[in-house]
């Protein structure tokens, strides 16, 4: 006996999210941007949603900047 699954309609919310902005969003700003969307789930049950999804966020390279000024 498979119990329905309870979370369909947030992991489809959660890979749109996601698509639209190109896999930088990591489970934070997922989600709150399913908040701002009407759905209130904690940020655990989704951090859990993105592994199973297979969902990682891109990590943008942060530029060098050389901290000793003009020599």
């Amino acid at each position: 006996m498979h119990r329905a699954d309870k979370y369909t309609d947030v992991k489809a919310e959660i890979v749109t999210i996601y698509h639209e902005n190109k896999g930088r969003y990591g489970y934070r700003r997922i989600t709150a941007e399913l908040r701002n969307r009407g759905f209130y789930y904690n940020h655990k049950t989704i951090q859990r949603l993105m592994k199973l999804l297979g969902l990682v966020c891109r990590v943008r390279i942060k530029k060098y900047r050389s901290y000793k000024g003009e020599v």
